[in-house]
């Protein structure tokens, strides 16, 4: 981390690799430049061919450089949400051997950051980011930066976040074999939250739905943090291939049809519009109404809400304040806002940059990448830092280069606790359903006891 007044973001999605360069200026940041590309070698958000992912970040990168005039070498990462573990962590060292109060400065801030870190993850998962609640000094809580106070015990509390290896390293391996050093890497909902919302949605709570191409991401912010997420496979990917089902035609008319003349909501499409559909085994096109191509895409759409409502209300989730906001490729469509509105309550809004060139519900990720980036504290880069060095020395065989941080999402932790409550075999069957309906129980109250407490 470091405090260049260059700040390059770099969304990998699963459609479309998207660079955005930004330059500090005067404390606010411009746009100078915008590369964008095809992707390729991802599935459903997660990379799973390294070298097509790298050469479609190169071909990015390059574009982004010819067009900002400044070459790029290093880049803030966004990463999905897939498979992240979020849990509350607590650290505390002692100040003074002598019991005598003294001034709390950078070092103290790495080793209560490193004694918060010391709770055991499983091999395959790694740290990837430790974001700061609030510090104690002496047991007086609230404080944001303890430097430069006077006190005899310095205490930590933090969420930390969790991710398979494997999906960080893919990361980590695309991108360097892109030839770019990792800048920072950050959880796409954790960085766009900070964008999209203003001070008082942060803080009293709102839903984000990241709706990509690969994947629907619906996350919670309250009180400044990621507190939930929740990664849905369907996308627009999904809806293109309803189309090219539903209308017999190619997938590369389909997705041309969905961009120019598809609506979310199918109340809005016309009925008398008629579209020239080029179809597989006939020699003319077939003409089909505006109206029904929308009528496609919204049961899609629908779908995807409703499975996202399902979750939230599973959890128990609250309603907040902030309402819902939308980005996303998807979140283009017209009449989106409206179909979404019958699934949530509160305002619902689409989130577009105002920055030109990309005013774009798309570009939303890889803006606020460059902007999380520039707005981190002091405090919040020493503990970045912290979480860096330890990822080196935890795993120092999966990289010996760039490490910052990392991460993805899964279902958290309280959900695998229901899975692994099974029933012994050997007990009669109308027992073991019984018991199993009772751990069930038991592990949801689990679920909606831990996100409750994340409000507290």
């Amino acid at each position: 981390m470091n405090n260049s007044q260059i700040y390059v973001g770099l969304d990998i999605g699963t459609t479309s690799i998207k660079v955005l360069v930004c330059e500090n200026v005067k404390g606010k940041l411009k746009l100078i430049g915008v590369g964008k590309q095809p992707s390729g070698g991802l599935n459903r958000g997660v990379i799973v061919d390294i070298d097509r992912t790298a050469n479609a970040i190169k071909q990015a990168v390059a574009q982004a450089t010819e067009k900002s005039g400044v070459k790029i070498s290093k880049a803030v990462i966004g990463l999905p949400a897939n498979y992240l573990q979020m849990n509350q962590v607590h650290g505390m060292i002692n100040l003074s051997d002598q019991g005598q109060p003294r001034e709390i400065v950078n070092q103290d801030v790495i080793d209560v950051a490193h004694s918060t870190l010391s709770q055991g993850l499983p091999p395959e998962r790694e740290v990837i980011d430790l974001v700061p609640r609030d510090f104690a000094v002496d047991q007086f809580r609230g404080i944001k930066d303890p430097r430069g106070m006077s006190g005899i015990r310095l205490e930590l509390w933090a969420t930390l976040y969790s991710g398979p290896k494997t999906i960080v390293y893919n990361t980590r391996k695309s991108v360097e074999q892109a030839g770019l050093k990792i800048e920072d890497m950050v959880v796409d909902s954790i960085a766009t939250g900070s964008n999209v919302l203003s001070d008082g949605e942060q803080d009293f709570g709102t839903v984000i739905m990241d709706l990509g191409a690969g994947q629907t991401t619906t996350s919670i912010i309250h009180d400044h943090q990621l507190k939930f997420a929740y990664v849905d496979p369907e996308g627009g990917n999904y809806i293109t291939k309803d189309i090219s089902a539903v209308l017999n035609t190619s997938q590369k008319n389909a997705e041309q049809l969905k961009r120019d003349h598809g609506y979310a909501d199918s109340r809005q499409a016309a009925e008398d519009v008629q579209l020239a559909v080029d179809v597989v085994g006939k020699a003319q096109p077939v003409n089909y109404t505006e109206k029904y191509l929308s009528e496609v895409i919204e049961a899609r759409i629908r779908q995807i809400f409703r499975r996202a409502k399902d979750k939230l209300d599973s959890i128990n989730a609250p309603e907040l304040p902030g309402g819902l906001v939308l980005y996303g490729g998807v979140a283009a469509l017209p009449g989106i806002k409206e179909i979404a509105a019958e699934y949530f309550t509160g305002n619902v809004r689409v989130f577009v940059p105002n920055e030109m060139g990309i005013r774009q519900p798309s570009y939303a990720t890889a803006l606020s990448l460059c902007l999380y980036e520039s707005s981190l504290t002091d405090v919040d880069r020493l503990i970045k830092e912290t979480v860096h060095d330890g990822n080196l020395i935890a795993s120092p065989h999966q990289s010996q280069q760039n490490e910052n941080m990392v991460i993805n999402q899964s279902k958290p932790k309280r959900q695998r606790k229901i899975r692994h409550s099974n029933p012994k075999n050997s007990a009669p069957a109308h027992e073991q359903n019984q018991e199993r309906e009772s751990k069930k129980s038991e592990g949801e109250s689990k679920i909606k006891s831990f996100f409750s407490n994340f409000f507290d």
